[in-house]
């Protein structure tokens, strides 16, 4: 005490002890301390011992619909495969449980793993640096742009400040350069969802004088490639921007592109979509960005621990200098197993996957977009519109009644509303997809017969989706077609079921209204008593 607070301090250790306890050196004021009860709810009541939680958490799991149960289609989101092999070494202490600001000499074999990575990425990206300290795609994005405003700033071009932003893209470009300031212009894509590089060059030329950058999704979100995407790089510079090439699509690159050959400048990486991180629930992500060289020095660094090479004066995009190190020897596994040959086989097969399931849903769907030769890249956008005119059944009441036949759900409605978007990935094999498309065709089926009368609109297997077993179970069953159809429509649900546990929830209402969920009167009651 003499030492930290000077002589004639008049503390003890007693009083300092009794100052804690009562409470008056915890650094709140009296007026802002809580006085209720904390944790009340049930869920943190209810379970004491380690079999009690054992079976509540495996209660939670079984709620869930994961890669085990079948193919997850969601467009534009890679849900691949997560392999064993890939994932054990996030269990290493090695790795799990490194502070992130660990001395550099205690860290050489995890930096020497970072440094690999990099190296992997670089090769990958054709660019010629990589920075894997963004945590998220969004936050990639954010640090892709704020390397190129303080690369413009260095050559005296920092007023540059329009945004082009095609309307293919994906749909948190517009996001980050809201974030970063900028003003956003929309630019338009012609009939077969590639970009109008008429209009696009008419932009550009209108704002080359505050032009930042074009930021723009390859292959796009309308699942085609954009064939004219170099020359599109090259208006962009010609006018004085940069370009930011959305990585959210590197599962139709990996091994045949490369965005940094191809006149991109930056780019994010969705480790947790195209290099094997798991994706979804809540989870650490990974969205490293590769730059070209004169972006490079105007990469996040980190004052408490600066990343070699980059000024500590950059800033910071996440708390850690490599973000969510952790997870990072998921990818590095991913890349190593595979190779240049098995990554490159990847993308074909994911490629293929995608134009075999559009041949087969295209003979009874009408698939939105297509680029040459009649192909998409790694995913397609199916058109429920015209279906929804001629019977009423809209892509949601699609989307939940493929949850009775065991998928989840495709993206419903984006990039285009009305539409349903599907990527198989090269994960699943022919024979899964096969019973995709199977369940595609049977559910067109079913809407052929709302669509005769033979099923009221408001009363059908569609509009009733999902079933659950209390559905099942229930006494009274008022509906025009049986149980059986409800929940086992096809045999592959006979074999292997997996129950939605709610009905359809209403989204909308959901998002506009929030909804207390508080105990009933008579639990206060009970406490008054």
């Amino acid at each position: 005490f003499d030492v930290i607070l000077g002589e004639g301090h008049g503390l003890t250790l007693d009083a300092l002890d009794a100052e804690i306890v009562a409470g008056a050196a915890t650094g709140i004021s009296a007026e802002m301390r809580r006085e209720d009860a904390i944790l009340t709810h049930p869920t943190f009541n209810s379970y004491h011992s380690e079999t009690d939680m054992l079976r509540y958490m495996k209660k939670l799991e079984n709620k869930d619909y994961s890669l085990v149960h079948g193919m997850i289609p969601l467009g534009s989101c890679t849900m691949k495969l997560n392999a064993t092999a890939e994932m054990i070494p996030v269990t290493w202490p090695e790795f799990a449980n490194m502070h992130p600001f660990a001395p550099a000499d205690q860290v050489k074999g995890y930096q020497q793993m970072l440094n690999e990575l990099e190296e992997q990425l670089v090769e990958i990206t054709g660019y010629d640096k990589v920075s894997l300290q963004p945590n998220s795609g969004a936050s990639g994005e954010y640090a892709g742009l704020l390397a190129i405003r303080k690369y413009q700033e260095s050559v005296g071009e920092g007023h540059r400040n329009v945004c082009l932003i095609p309307s293919s893209a994906h749909g948190t470009n517009p996001a980050s350069a809201a974030m970063m300031d900028m003003k956003i212009i929309v630019t338009k894509c012609d009939d077969k969802g590639n970009v109008d590089v008429a209009d696009l060059r008419a932009q550009a030329e209108l704002h080359k004088d505050n032009l930042s950058c074009l930021m723009i999704t390859y292959p796009s979100t309308h699942g085609v490639y954009e064939e004219d995407i170099v020359e599109i790089c090259e208006i962009i510079h010609k006018n004085g921007g940069q370009v930011y090439m959305d990585g959210a699509n590197m599962n139709a690159q990996v091994g045949i592109s490369k965005p940094g050959v191809i006149g991109s400048d930056v780019s994010h990486l969705n480790l947790h979509k195209t290099f094997a991180i798991p994706h979804g629930g809540g989870g650490p992500g990974m969205g490293p960005i590769g730059v070209k060289s004169h972006l490079a020095p105007f990469l996040a660094s980190h004052k408490v621990s600066p990343v070699e090479g980059l000024n500590p004066e950059n800033g910071a995009v996440a708390a850690t200098p490599y973000g969510s190190a952790s997870i990072l020897p998921i990818t590095w596994m991913y890349n190593v197993m595979l190779g240049k040959s098995g990554l490159k086989a990847s993308t074909e097969m994911a490629i293929l996957n995608a134009n075999y399931m559009t041949e087969k849903l295209a003979e009874h769907y009408p698939i939105l977009y297509r680029g040459r030769n009649n192909k998409v890249a790694h995913e397609c956008i199916v058109d429920i519109r015209p279906i929804k005119e001629e019977s009423g059944v809209t892509e949601e009441d699609i989307a939940k009644r493929l949850m009775d036949y065991g998928f989840h759900a495709p993206t419903m409605s984006f990039p285009v509303a009305g539409t349903l978007m599907i990527e198989p990935t090269e994960s699943e094999s022919k024979a899964e997809i096969d019973r995709f498309v199977d369940a595609m065709v049977q559910i067109r089926e079913e809407i052929v017969r709302v669509q005769n009368g033979e099923w009221p609109a408001d009363n059908n297997p569609l509009s009733n989706a999902p079933h659950t077993q209390t559905d099942m179970m229930s006494a009274a069953w008022e509906r025009p077609y049986s149980r059986e159809k409800a929940a086992f429509p096809n045999e592959a649900t006979r074999l292997n079921k997996f129950w939605p546990t709610n009905n359809r929830i209403d989204n909308v209402y959901g998002d506009r209204n929030f909804i207390c969920s508080c105990p009933s009167i008579e639990s206060y009651q009970d406490a008054e008593s």
